[in-house]
């Protein structure tokens, strides 16, 4: 089977082909095609694969090529992690949100709202090519804004594309963990949009063991989520939230860590993997080694600023190993081979969450096979997490129809519409900076 990974010259690719190495079992993947607009990129992440094969016998066989419509013919599995205008550009979203007085980071608030309104029209391109070229393929969506841009694609794919993400797999994990549970068989019920949910449940054989872990101090505060929102909070809410919501829940702080850190996240990120993309390029250097020690630091600082904000510390030992090529290969092993499996998916929402329309995309628990995945019935939001939902998810709608339209009037609204965005001379001003700072926005008039 083959498998095109779009933004194969990305520095999280290695994860996904590790993981497919250690799959050994019938129908599985045996070729997979990088794609990626950037040569030098490609030729960097093609050394680090070829190492993780060596002794491998049955490692799939890799190939290259900057050729869009190559990459796409043939394929079963379609995975997608493109990041259009590259770090540079997510750099520029937070620096721009910041200097505004409001939050950049690259999914949540303005500087999502900027990187979906340039990614849009790149999805959506892909999509009708997937469906021309490879119109049996099913697509894995893992670019950013990951629930928006998986709407955009599902409009021309419908079910046959699905966003993954892993963090409520993280999550879920963290929560089973301190209570003792094996994260395999505990069912984490999780609600909400990509980087907008909250575990509501952990059912262990039935039994729901989150009111164990809320009813006590000692354990809340034993997990990064108890660290990050505080276990008052967290009692209050009655659920444990995404670690995205502290972005909501403590704006005003998180803003000011952001404003006040040496360099921006997108920054950071955009000169290490320079770096390492540097250092990949010497034919007398480890590729492998250089891209392990690049990822141990990349992962121990994710979310830096809001865990100091919080007061929250270093991250587990088990949070710095990623998560979501784990989910991928889940999902294309229950889909091409009919395993059976539960995961936490982007999926158009059909009755899920009856305050969201059937094609509204949502982030909830879906029972996987060969006929892809399905959605599972759900309890309904308590009210204010259905005014956030509500609120963001419009917010998305309005960024498909600028997208679409080429409105700038309605980017503007998409701005000022977001509950992070508090004024509509702000959105405006934003509108401005953005178009000129990304030529990938000429098309807003």
């Amino acid at each position: 089977m083959k498998l095109t990974i779009l933004g194969g010259g990305g520095f999280r690719v290695p994860l996904v082909y590790g993981a497919l190495l250690a799959d050994h079992g019938e129908g599985r993947v045996t070729e997979v095609v990088l794609h990626d607009p950037d040569d030098r990129r490609l030729r960097a992440v093609s050394r680090v694969l070829a190492e993780q094969a060596e002794g491998v016998p049955d490692a799939p066989v890799v190939a290259a090529t900057t050729d869009l419509d190559e990459a796409l013919r043939g394929a079963g599995f379609v995975f997608s992690a493109i990041r259009v205008g590259g770090l540079e550009g997510r750099a520029a979203d937070e620096r721009i949100a910041l200097a505004a007085g409001v939050l950049g980071q690259e999914t949540v608030g303005a500087g999502g709202i900027a990187y979906g309104l340039r990614t849009v029209p790149v999805a959506v391109d892909i999509a009708r090519r997937v469906a021309r070229l490879a119109p049996d393929a099913w697509v894995i969506n893992f670019t950013n804004p990951a629930g928006l841009v998986t709407e955009a694609m599902a409009r021309h794919l419908g079910d046959r594309v699905i966003g993954i993400c892993d963090s409520p797999v993280g999550l879920g994990r963290r929560i089973a963990r301190v209570l003792g549970a094996d994260p395999k068989h505990a069912f984490v019920d999780y609600v909400g949009l990509n980087h907008l949910g909250w575990v509501r449940a952990l059912r262990v054989a039935g039994r729901d063991e989150l009111p164990r872990l809320l009813g006590d101090p000692a354990l809340l505060g034993s997990f990064e989520e108890g660290r990050l929102f505080g276990a008052d909070w967290l009692r209050s809410l009655g659920a444990i939230p995404n670690e995205y919501l502290h972005y909501y829940y403590f704006n005003r702080e998180t803003v000011r860590a952001y404003q006040r850190a040496e360099r921006t996240r997108g920054a950071f990120l955009r000169d290490q993997q320079a770096r390492f993309y540097a250092e990949a390029a010497d034919p007398g250097v480890s590729a492998l080694r250089a891209w392990d020690r690049t990822r141990a630091e990349r992962e121990a600082t994710y979310m830096a600023e809001n865990r100091e904000s919080a007061g929250a510390g270093e991250r587990e030992e088990e949070d710095l190993s990623g998560g979501y090529e784990k989910v991928a290969l889940a999902l294309m092993r229950a889909i091409a081979r009919d395993e059976r499996a539960t995961l936490i998916l982007n999926v158009r929402n059909r009755s899920t969450l009856r305050v969201l329309d059937a094609d509204a995309v949502v982030e909830v628990p879906c029972l996987v096979d060969a006929g892809g995945a399905h959605p599972l019935a759900a309890d309904p939001l308590p009210g204010h997490a259905t005014g956030l939902v509500c609120a963001v998810k419009d917010v998305e709608r309005q960024v498909l129809s600028a997208a679409e339209s080429g409105s700038r009037a309605t980017a503007v609204k998409a701005f000022a519409l977001h509950p992070l965005v508090d004024s509509v001379n702000v959105a405006r001003r934003l509108v401005d900076e953005y178009a000129a700072a990304h030529p990938g926005l000429g098309y807003l008039k």
